[in-house]
């Protein structure tokens, strides 16, 4: 039998959290494609910018951008915490129904959020994760890369047990109250396999979508090395062992747009 939230489908807000580090030189491009995604109008969506600690003139320019834009917000940590802290920062201040995480340096490309979002707007999904390696095009790049991404990506499958193809990617969306129930305890990058240790044992309905990637090498700005894949490492293991949802965790069933399908 349908809730009555399935049968009467409402509007719903979009929060994207975006840490911003020393992006200076592409941070007003995905502002600009952000905001210019057509989510149709029964979605709206707010721009939650965290600066975390950045020297490079990043931080006067969210001033500037979200002078230009109401739907602009900004968070500013007067010392770097790193990816992690940035995004505990962005789901607190997240008002949305959904929040999606969105990188700054234009490797991925918003114009994908309304087929990310689909499933959980139509009520099959509650987490959404992007996979590159089912995405329409990549660029073709750092081998060795790819094969950590391969191989903690299955460590933390067989942790899990589900059967995601990249849980590295930066494109998670979440219903926001399965954030409100996370508190982030890694650092840098080891915040996605602690995310997507956290959700599989929450036992919500998880789905996995194709995105493209336009992947940076090291000499345009790319930051991550072996001693994230270390920690990643550590993350599946920690958090396969030492955390469990909170007592009385439960979701009820919401509809955003009828559905199946891409908006």
């Amino acid at each position: 039998m349908s809730s009555e939230s399935d049968q009467n489908p409402t509007s719903a807000l979009l929060s994207v959290v975006m840490p911003v580090y020393n992006e200076m030189a592409t941070l007003r491009t995905i502002v600009d494609r952000v905001l210019a995604v057509d989510l149709g109008s029964d979605v709206g969506v707010e721009l939650i910018c965290v600066d975390d600690g950045s020297t490079d003139g990043s931080r006067d320019l969210l001033d500037e951008l979200s002078a230009e834009d109401a739907r602009i917000r900004t968070v500013f940590h007067e010392k770097n915490q790193g990816k992690a802290g940035a995004l505990q920062t962005g789901f607190k201040a997240a008002e949305g129904d959904i929040v999606i995480i969105q990188d700054a340096d234009l490797e991925y490309d918003p114009e994908e959020y309304p087929r990310i979002l689909a499933p959980i707007l139509d009520g099959r999904a509650d987490v959404v994760f992007g996979s590159r390696f089912q995405g329409p095009q990549q660029r073709v790049h750092l081998f060795f890369h790819y094969v950590a991404n391969r191989l903690l990506t299955l460590l933390s499958n067989i942790c899990t047990n589900l059967n995601l193809t990249d849980m590295e990617c930066c494109y998670k969306a979440f219903r926001r109250e399965i954030l409100q129930a996370i508190e982030i305890q890694s650092s840098r990058f080891a915040v996605e396999p602690e995310l997507t240790q956290k959700v599989a044992k929450m036992g919500v309905k998880v789905y996995e979508v194709g995105v493209s990637y336009h992947g940076r090498d090291y000499s345009e700005g790319k930051k991550i090395g072996f001693s994230d894949a270390l920690e990643a490492v550590w993350a599946i293991l920690r958090f396969k062992v030492a955390w469990r949802p909170p007592k009385g965790f439960h979701l009820e069933r919401k509809v955003w747009r009828s559905g199946p399908g891409t908006p």
